[in-house]
């Protein structure tokens, strides 16, 4: 039996944790310093508590780090200060250079560093969810055998360190500014009386604008037009008391497309555009 530990049991850790469960392994945890909620989680899911970090690392084949991503390193670091040479699986949503530094801490001991990230909603019973793994190409295989037919399908990618946190931060970049930019549209159009007709609007459509890539380079063409636009959205939110932030930064963003000027690239020179500075700003 493979034995797991995890760091630490949050609502995605712990409910990853459960799988690896179900596909075989034994999944340790240390409760040393945690709330109750987490032990509540841990008890849930049936994951065994030992006395002490240092007998969690001392135990297990195979360490998973799924925390909040700003204790990512510090992590590493307590449990780097143990033997290990097992494979330490840094699953957290951290970029790449982030977990370059990870990896660095790791390299303390004789561990094999794995990069993963884990996209989708927590696994279960009628929910499944994505983890991709890179790295060492010996050490993919074990990690993803821990979820075979489980509710977590493993990918793996090839590349090495840092293709699965990018890959990770690519779509949370989308994701998440997505979800809080809809939290701001509705804003203003509760303050307007119109949040009944942008829903049917939004209901019109099917799919994610972050599958329609072939719309990025008529985006590019108009940016010249649709910049002073989004200013107004910028003054209508501020006139409603709303924030005006990501507005304000799209703006910015089609700032870098204003040679573009109705003459639609290709999406690669479109996305490269990206990378040049606009006037005003440090090449």
């Amino acid at each position: 039996m493979t034995i797991v530990g995890m760091l630490h049991p949050g609502s995605m850790g712990a409910a990853v944790a459960a799988q690896a469960r179900l596909g075989g392994a034994e999944v340790l945890w240390c409760p040393t310093e945690r709330s109750s909620a987490t032990r509540d989680r841990a008890a849930k899911y049936g994951l065994t508590a030992v006395g002490s970090l240092g007998e969690l690392v001392e135990r297990a084949d195979v360490i998973l780090s799924l925390c909040p991503p700003a204790h990512a390193e510090d992590v590493a670091v307590d449990v780097s200060a143990y033997p290990f040479a097992g494979i330490y699986v840094d699953a957290n949503a951290i970029a790449p250079a982030t977990m370059a530094r990870v990896s660095a801490v790791m390299s303390r001991t004789e561990a094999t560093v794995v990069d993963g990230s884990v996209i989708g909603s927590p696994p279960s019973a009628s929910k499944s969810t994505r983890l991709y793994l890179s790295g060492p190409e010996e050490a993919l295989p074990p990690v993803a055998a821990l979820f075979d037919g489980t509710a977590v399908h493993a990918h793996t990618l090839p590349g090495g360190i840092g293709r699965a946190s990018a890959l990770k931060l690519s779509y949370s970049s989308y994701q998440k500014a997505s979800r809080v930019l809809a939290a701001v549209s509705y804003a203003l159009a509760r303050d307007n009386g119109v949040e009944g007709e942008l829903l049917d609007i939004a209901e019109g459509r099917s799919t994610s604008y972050l599958a329609e890539t072939a719309y990025i380079p008529k985006v590019a063409a108009r940016s010249w037009r649709w910049g002073p636009e989004m200013n107004e959205v910028a003054s209508a939110l501020h006139e409603a008391g709303l924030p005006t932030d990501l507005a304000e930064a799209s703006t910015s963003i089609m700032s870098r497309w204003d040679s573009l000027r109705d003459a639609p690239p290709s999406i690669p020179e479109a996305l490269e555009q990206l990378h040049a500075a606009s006037d005003g700003e440090p090449a």
